[in-house]
């Protein structure tokens, strides 16, 4: 086997691979065994059809394609591995090209090998870094309170004018210089009058009307909308009540604790707090560790890093957020729809937030090198037992949790969180005494 090495811009290398016809031919019999064994022709038995015969059933390039495929699996490993300096090792998915394939001739491939970046680290030790502090606040706990009244609420249609804390049936027709503005407003839609939910301002232009009225105003939406092509501008309103219901919030007592399953308001607000207190301190913990992880990219060098590693991190994003959208109960197709964005649009604009989680990837990694941070055998073994226990009724993922692939994926998370711990340790000073609830 004979392999050219050639040099590449943002750590890539591209390897030429040749094989004789005589190291082919291996590759070609296992081709054509593999085939046969799908393949029915009359008179012969699966996987013992002959060469010549499977030649002219399916043609010869049939088959090279097959053994093409089945000498790069079996000759690549070997190319990068006599080719490439183990201090930079490849990551990633090499890029394949077939350049050489024609029947009773060498075959030949050209394989592009992303390398992992050079990194020259610089300080992640005693950064003294202040951690941010998770408290609730009385307020935090009455917002949750008054959150958990609104759920519970009775509601009953009336016929009188409209109140602050009622809900209205409206059509909303919106216009913009006095062109309407189709893909705004709607029927039937739920306004809860006095939280401001659909532009500031709008709840107050409906207090005092009745059903069956019709109310038109101006307003200005706030430069800063959410919605860019009405930021800033003053859009004309249309808006028809069709119905309104009065909400009759419970009162705070005992009698209200008492809907969740607990004897008392004061037990209540104490479960909130708690519960408020863990939820704020998971958010406080994961900034502090945004915050440190940036201030060691910042203080770290990095030769040019592939722009395929960066595209696999995007889509990796993307899945990550399609999952989300979907376990919220959500459709992507309609989330994209919302954002007026393509999957491939918003790929691309994932690109830096891709590159900066690359980079703290290669820093992890750098660091379990340097400080020879690694899991023990007993703490994958203990998670491999629990994850065992979670999908006990899932034959398929259980089996899965014992295989060597999965084995070493679960060690590199071991070894991620052991090193973010290590990290936090070195760089916030008493960090779980700061953190309060």
């Amino acid at each position: 086997m004979k392999v050219d090495k050639k040099d590449l811009e943002k750590s890539q290398v591209e390897l030429l691979v040749e094989l004789t016809l005589d190291e082919f031919k291996p590759y070609i019999e296992k081709g054509a065994a593999k085939i046969a064994k799908d393949v029915k022709i009359e008179g012969f038995r699966p996987g013992k059809v002959p060469f010549d015969v499977l030649k002219q059933k399916i043609g010869e390039m049939t088959i090279l394609e097959e053994a093409g495929h089945l000498a790069i699996n079996g000759t690549l490993d070997e190319a990068i591995k006599k080719n490439i300096d183990e201090k930079r090792p490849a990551i990633g998915q090499p890029q394949i090209n077939i350049t050489k394939l024609a029947p009773d001739n060498p075959f030949a491939y050209k394989a592009v090998v992303s390398l992992l970046p050079e990194i020259t680290m610089g300080k992640y030790k005693e950064l003294g870094l202040k951690a941010e502090e998770a408290k609730v606040e009385d307020k935090d706990v009455e917002k949750a309170l008054e959150d958990l009244r609104e759920m519970r609420a009775t509601e009953k249609v009336v016929d009188r004018e409209v109140k602050k804390g009622d809900q209205v049936k409206v059509d909303i027709n919106m216009s913009l210089d006095k062109v309407p503005l189709e893909e705004s407003g709607g029927k039937d839609l739920p306004v809860m009058i006095g939280k401001d939910y659909f532009v500031p301002g709008f709840d107050a232009k409906l207090m005092g009307a009745k059903k069956g009225e019709t109310k038109e105003f101006e307003l200005e939406y706030p430069a800063d909308h959410h919605q860019k092509n009405l930021a800033g501008k003053k859009v004309e309103f249309k808006v028809t009540i069709k119905e309104v219901t009065e909400r009759q919030l419970a009162k705070l007592d005992d009698k209200f604790a008492e809907m969740f399953q607990i004897k008392s308001l004061e037990e209540l607000k104490k479960g909130i707090r708690e519960n408020l207190g863990a939820e704020k301190m998971k958010q406080a913990e994961g900034r502090n560790e945004g915050m440190m992880l940036e201030k060691i990219v910042d203080d770290t060098k990095f030769s040019d890093i592939p722009q395929d590693i960066i595209d696999a991190e995007s889509r990796n994003m993307m899945t990550e957020l399609e999952q989300s959208v979907t376990r919220q109960g959500g459709k992507f197709e309609d989330y994209l729809g919302h954002l007026k964005k393509t999957k491939e649009e918003l790929i691309k604009e994932m690109a830096p937030n891709a590159l900066k989680r690359v980079k703290v990837a290669l820093i992890i990694k750098e660091i379990a090198s340097e400080e020879k941070i690694k899991p023990e055998q007993k703490e994958i073994d203990a998670k491999v037992e629990e994850l065992k226990k979670m999908y006990k009724d899932n034959p398929e993922v259980t089996k899965m949790l014992g295989e060597p692939g999965y084995i070493h994926y679960l060690e590199n998370i071991l070894t991620n969180e052991k090193v973010i711990a290590k990290l936090k340790e070195w760089n916030y000073a008493n960090t779980s005494d700061k953190q309060k609830s």
